[in-house]
């Protein structure tokens, strides 16, 4: 029995008024000089929302830089103080939480290895009771979106109000040119499930390498997502942890000049005429779509008859390999995107073999 979701109202507050938010500074807190250099040269863009530091680093492997812990809090408030910016730090563990807010740490990120535990994230979340603290969330290091429900469901059931969520990508060991996959229809669900759901975009993690900041910011922003957060260094090349996804802030500052933001539609009346118009046309083409699909699943279950009164096993591989050969080859032809049409048959196929399946399940009884 599916479990019934509880409705949750989600407010801006955690955005200050602020889009986009952006959240920068550098991956770990090394020294305060570093700490404070990277605070003066993002205070002077002017469109630095927070400034940011590792404190504590859980690394893959021991004998890693695994953060200045205790001390780096220290750093990291007082470089706020002097370039008047807020602070935010990620934290693990209760203790971290306690640390954290003893310091005066103002803003708290849950990193993508606690979101996957949901143990971790409770004792955390109970930590929190009764404290009134923006709180961002990452989504777990693998694809789970429920898991990333869940820890903002726990957050908000602690009573903390201001709350966001992080969208740093999936590990999901595709060989892609990320260090984790966007996956960018991941945070759009999310989006649709929670409309007042502020998300911001982490183009560091995500890429994994400088050169891809930028290419992913964009997107991000082209996606109305709500800021960013991007990891700066004052020497990225000679960083203590993940050296190749940090930039300088000068390099923070142009990409951030560069970004094109689009126009609000619902300011230009012949533009939202236009594409009411068109979008008319795709539910009319979608509706076809749909009654074709009725179509061909009625077939399905003709062939399903058939195979059972032949004895016949419902997948057969030979047919299988013909029809994404032929579809693909066709879809090459119309200059539509061969593995997108692969994989709109996989799931035709997928449920076909559902569908045989579950018929001659029914006839054997």
């Amino acid at each position: 029995m599916k479990e019934e979701r509880k409705t949750i109202t989600f407010t801006r507050d955690i955005l200050k008024g602020q889009k986009p938010f952006i959240i920068s500074g550098p991956c770990s807190a090394e020294s305060p000089e570093q700490v404070l250099e990277v605070a003066k040269a993002l205070s002077k863009m002017g469109s630095i929302s927070a400034l940011r530091a590792g404190i504590w680093k859980p690394r893959t492997r021991p004998n890693s830089f695994e953060g200045v812990g205790e001390i780096g809090l220290k750093w990291l408030v007082d470089a706020g103080k002097e370039v008047n910016l807020p602070v935010a730090t990620e934290v693990a563990k209760p203790e971290h939480v306690e640390l954290a807010l003893k310091a005066g740490v103002d803003i708290l990120w849950i990193g993508a290895r606690t979101t996957v535990n949901p143990f971790s994230v409770q004792e955390i979340a109970d930590s929190l009771r009764g404290v009134d603290i923006p709180v961002w969330v990452k989504n777990p290091i693998h694809l789970d979106l429920e898991l990333w429900i869940g820890a903002l469901e726990r957050f908000y059931n602690s009573g903390i109000n201001q709350l966001g969520a992080i969208h740093r990508g999936f590990a999901i060991g595709n060989g892609n040119k990320y260090r984790n996959n966007p996956l960018w229809e991941i945070p759009i669900e999310l989006k649709r499930l929670f409309p007042d759901l502020p998300i911001i975009s982490d183009p560091s993690h995500i890429g994994g390498k400088r050169e891809l900041i930028k290419l992913l910011s964009q997107r991000a922003i082209d996606l109305n997502m709500d800021g960013l957060m991007i990891e700066v260094h004052p020497d990225p090349d000679n960083a203590l942890s993940d050296i190749r996804q940090q930039i300088t802030p000068s390099e923070l500052q142009k990409v951030l000049s560069q970004l094109i933001y689009k126009r609000d539609a619902s300011s230009n009346s012949d533009f939202l005429h236009l594409l009411t118009d068109l979008r008319t046309e795709i539910d009319e083409l979608d509706e076809e779509l749909l009654h074709l699909l009725k179509k061909r699943l009625l077939i399905v279950d003709k062939i399903g008859d058939f195979k059972q009164e032949n004895d016949v096993t419902v997948f057969q591989l030979d047919r299988w390999i013909e029809i994404l050969n032929s579809r693909s080859g066709l879809a090459k032809e119309l200059g539509i995107s061969e593995s997108f049409v692969i994989e709109v048959f996989k799931s035709i196929h997928q449920e076909s073999i559902r569908l045989q399946s579950n018929f001659k399940q029914k006839k054997s009884k």
